[in-house]
């Protein structure tokens, strides 16, 4: 239930309506209870997940949120320090305080980047020759160069990325979004994960867990071979309507069992799971069905290449996704931590962003011309970046007080670098962006007031930022 604890007061909208021209405000009161978000109303009862009414006007309609995981190194790709060429094989500076790194690399000596920079678009965003593909798109990007977490090492820091905290229990920023807003197409999930690659992301699903949250807002993952989603094919010998017939039966003994056990979200959300899977069972393979997809298109996304072809997949089908009312789906690069560039950070740079480059390029790009830019919020970023200084003589450490995100369509302001990190890269010093900064901002674009988005847990009103997030409105345009 979502409360605004800040718009009590002594006579409610409710009753105004009730007792005002003589209780004829009564005929709109049913209406305005589907949407009332601010006055703590609850959705039908037989939709937890319905489309509701934002707090105001916002452009962002959808999230893709392309998670870097790993943690990658900003200094290398949007935030360019020449300060690191003219230090290189120094000691960090004391004026810069003492460094606590992950692997403890605090005395390394600094290491010069070894990539070519340039200016791109309209705004002179500068990108590296790391990435060709995004820099074509680089009106379109809002890069913040001043963000910060607390979580040093992966666990903790995609933990905290996700949903707010270093520490398992609280929901994932997808949850809060479906939570908030619903979806505008329920034959699909309204939250969906996708991961790349073989590895498996730290945490596993507590990364898109519904936390204290009803289940039902949970994400759902796709599979990465075979089907898209699991257990949607039913036997060839079992008619539509004798499904029907045995699902109607099973919810019916369900409902019964769960009438004493209504604290139990989970009962709940599996119930709710069988009428997502019998409605996902027509919707769902048209959906993502990518032959439907010229060759050009496909080619857009990397899909002709091995390299790209992974994640190029997975980023058409956000767009497919999207595109068909999905809220919120998010998409796992190098899933696993490849990111992590501890050792030979050449090497593995090269070959991740080779892997992701041209994909999400080809995202933004596909999202632009079809005219969901604009109502889609595309975020890229991971758990933090990297360290000024060397790790092994080739590396570089984790940095969680100054890295890079950006954003791009859903009403950002592109073409521009918000904040700043000092002059090595290391801290974030002007407009520093907390993630409960980050999560405030994504919520705002998408016309929620996070101070607004409330969930009562255990007699507390509880909100995705934690009462410490501020949304970043510098960042929207005019």
């Amino acid at each position: 239930m979502s409360i605004d604890l800040e718009s009590q007061e002594l006579a409610s909208r409710r009753e105004m309506l009730l007792k005002g021209g003589g209780g004829f405000g009564a005929l709109a009161l049913a209406g305005l209870l589907q949407n009332d978000r601010a006055e703590g109303a609850e959705q039908p009862a037989d939709s937890p997940l319905a489309a509701k009414l934002t707090h105001y006007p916002g452009k962002a309609k959808s999230v893709i949120f392309l998670f870097m995981d790993g943690g990658p190194s900003h200094l290398d790709t949007f935030d360019p320090k020449s300060e690191l060429d003219k230090l290189a094989g120094k000691p960090i500076p004391e004026s810069f305080g003492r460094v606590i790194t992950a692997m403890g690399e605090f005395d390394s000596p600094i290491m010069a980047t070894k990539r070519k920079w340039k200016q791109h678009g309209e705004g002179g965003l500068w990108i590296s020759d790391w990435l060709p593909h995004t820099a074509k798109m680089a009106d379109e990007l809002a890069v913040i160069r001043s963000c910060w977490t607390n979580g040093i090492n992966h666990s903790g820091g995609i933990c905290q990325m996700n949903t707010g905290t270093q520490f398992a229990g609280r929901p994932s920023l997808g949850s809060w979004v479906t939570y908030g807003l619903g979806t505008e197409n329920e034959n699909l999930p309204a939250f969906v994960v996708m991961q790349e690659g073989k590895g498996r992301v730290i945490n596993g699903a507590r990364n898109w867990g519904a936390g204290f949250m009803p289940a039902v807002y949970q994400g759902t993952t796709m599979q990465r071979t075979g089907p898209a989603f699991s257990n949607l094919v039913p036997p060839q010998h079992i008619a539509t309507a004798q499904q029907r017939q045995e699902l109607d039966f099973l919810s019916q003994l369900n409902r019964q069992h769960a009438q004493s056990r209504q604290d139990n979200t989970d009962l709940d959300a599996r119930i709710r799971s069988f009428e997502l899977a019998f409605k996902m069972q027509s919707h769902a393979p048209e959906a993502v069905d990518l032959s439907q997809e010229t060759a050009a298109t496909q080619k857009l996304y990397g899909m002709n290449d091995k390299k790209t072809e992974a994640y190029g997949r997975n980023l058409l089908m956000a767009r497919r996704l999207v595109e068909r009312g999905v809220r919120f789906v998010q998409c796992y690069h190098g899933a696993g931590s490849k990111w992590d560039a501890h050792s030979d950070i050449e090497g593995n740079h090269t070959r991740m962003c080779g892997g992701m480059d041209l994909p999400v390029a080809g995202l933004l790009q596909d999202l632009k011309q079809r005219g969901l830019l604009d109502e889609t919020l595309v975020v890229w970023g991971g758990e933090f970046g990297r360290t000024p200084m060397s790790e092994q003589g080739n590396g570089r450490d984790h940095n969680p007080t100054g890295f890079t995100m950006w954003m791009a369509g859903g009403g950002v302001q592109g073409g521009q670098a918000y904040g700043t990190t000092d002059a090595l890269g290391l801290h974030a010093v002007e407009d520093r962006l907390h993630v409960h900064d980050i999560h405030s901002t994504i919520l705002h674009l998408m016309g929620v007031d996070h101070r607004k988005l409330v969930y009562m847990h255990k007699g507390r009103p509880e909100r995705i930022d934690q009462n410490e997030g501020h949304a970043y409105k510098e960042i929207a345009a005019t």
